[in-house]
């Protein structure tokens, strides 16, 4: 032993009991903080007291519109700046991402894993080490309970008469034998006491998806018109506790509008929501790994791909026209001819002349010299055409209603030897606006929702049952029975099984 060493020895066995003992208190009141904390977050109080935060949480969420659902530039205008000042800086506007609920559900997992760890082992034992044998006393303490006496040859035969009619109730029996007395042991359903912590995982699958969409995953929105191509959304947030800011998302594909409908109550009404039953927005994606994928979007009907869903959000409620029907009359005279022709695209004459359908207005007007719309209506509504003759020069014609487009000067006049009336039109609005939104925790969520479901549903409508028979010799070739049982649940099931058991005992042989 060195001097040092040896040095710090003495100076430990001649220091006073007073100094060691106080070293030794001041390492049980470390022990015992860290136990206490310990039992403080797998406790079910605590756990509990968690969950009603986490809904207070998630009221507050649908009580103040979150800044990823669409109007909400409408809804943070008309707050007074206290509340927008209060709401910015709890974090209200975006709650689910905001840095105490995140940490709310991480403690919350925490306290599930600690309190599973903590009382697993003790459910453990009713399926790893059963108790095949008990006492007169305790099995008389049970709440169902019987005492009758059977004659047999021997204490076995007993036995097996008492297993066979507890096999006949549905149950599985074990026998044995201590301190001369027969035991039959009979249960149902002992995985029934590991149902708490297969909710336990449900949750926590829940609570990972939940953190895989609020770490990773985006709500945008994405603007279209049929013929433009966006490879982008735009999604709002909260950068700054007093403005919400606009920022863009690259997607990995390009989104392609090949046309918008949409399906009116009255066809000839106007395209407001409350005269709207469906928006459709036709797409191509055109993806670099998959190639080009044509989709559907419709208001009930959002499409999913490659863990990006699209939904209908909005639209712009300009009047436009999906599809005109024209009839061309020849300046010089002779037959008219009807053309149908969608928007962006071109028909033809008999003789050849192709007439394009370039853009519509629902109140047209002429404004400093350019065509433009006066409202969104449709007071005066006019399509706007180009009209390619066998030179391939290109020459603008109009085409208004029979009686429309009096005021204008561009009305009734020919074009390229021909003039267009509009006889009818498909109304729909000049763009559509998609919510696009990415949630790779969604089929983690949904599984877990499904787990949590079946896993409910068999904690609450299975029990673990269980009955003991205890068979004593009493001479004569008679033998006393007692049989006593319990169940976690069910009371009502359990009586009703041991009732039938018992009598199935009594009237057997």
């Amino acid at each position: 032993m060195s001097a040092i060493r040896e040095t710090q020895t003495k100076a430990q066995a001649h220091a006073p009991a007073k100094v060691l003992a106080s070293a030794s208190v001041s390492v049980k009141e470390g022990e015992g903080f860290a136990a206490r904390a310990m039992d403080l977050i797998s406790g079910v109080r605590f756990g509990v007291v968690l969950l009603v935060l986490l809904a207070g949480a998630c009221m507050v969420g649908m009580l103040v519109m979150q800044v990823n659902v669409d109007g909400f530039d409408k809804y943070y205008a008309a707050l007074t700046p206290s509340q927008r000042l209060l709401y910015g800086t709890l974090g209200f506007f975006d709650i689910y991402h905001s840095w105490y609920f995140n940490a709310m559900l991480l403690v919350l997992s925490l306290n599930i894993i600690l309190s599973s760890i903590d009382n697993l082992p003790n459910a453990w034992t009713y399926i790893s080490r059963k108790k095949l044998d008990a006492s007169a006393h305790w099995l008389t303490g049970q709440e169902q309970h019987a005492a009758f006496t059977l004659e047999a040859d021997d204490a076995v035969a007993v036995a097996a008469r008492v297993g066979e009619a507890a096999r006949g109730v549905g149950l599985k029996v074990q026998t044995s034998e201590r301190d001369g007395a027969a035991f039959v042991f009979a249960e149902r359903g002992a995985w029934n006491r590991l149902g708490a912590y297969a909710v336990h995982v449900g949750l926590l699958v829940i609570f990972v998806g939940g953190f895989m969409t609020s770490r990773f995953g985006h709500t945008g929105q994405m603007f279209l018109r049929p013929g433009e191509t966006s490879g982008e959304m735009t999604e709002q947030v909260f950068l700054d506790m007093n403005t919400p800011s606009q920022v863009t998302l690259e997607l990995p594909f390009k989104v392609e509008c090949t046309d918008i409908q949409q399906k009116l109550l009255e066809r000839n009404g106007d395209i407001t929501p409350m005269n709207t039953l469906d928006w459709m927005t036709r797409i191509r994606i055109d993806d670099p790994e998959r190639g080009t994928t044509e989709a559907l979007v419709q208001m009930n009907r959002p499409y999913d791909y490659r863990g990006y869903r699209f939904f209908q959000s909005s639209f712009t409620p300009e009047g436009k026209a999906r599809e005109i029907r024209l009839v061309v009359t020849p300046e010089a005279g002779g037959a008219a001819e009807e053309l149908t022709i969608r928007r962006d695209s071109a028909a033809r004459l008999a003789d050849g002349t192709s007439v394009e359908f370039s853009d519509f207005f629902s109140d047209f007007a002429m404004n400093g010299g350019k065509p433009g719309t006066q409202s969104p209506d449709y007071n005066n509504p006019a399509a706007v055409l180009k009209v390619f003759k066998g030179d391939g020069k290109a020459e603008r014609a109009y085409a208004f209603q029979e009686g429309g487009g009096d005021s204008a000067p561009v009305a009734g006049r020919a074009v390229a030897g021909y003039k267009f009336r509009l006889a009818d039109f498909e109304r729909v609005g000049d763009a559509h606006i998609l919510s696009v939104q990415k949630d790779p925790g969604a089929t983690v969520v949904y599984a877990g929702f499904i787990l949590l479901t079946l896993t409910l549903a068999a904690v609450f409508l299975f029990a673990h049952q269980r009955v003991w028979a205890r068979i004593e010799p009493r001479g004569g070739g008679e033998f006393e029975v007692l049989i006593g049982g319990n169940t976690n649940r069910n009371k009502l099931g359990f009586e009703d099984r041991f009732g039938k058991l018992v009598k199935a005992v009594e009237a057997e042989g």
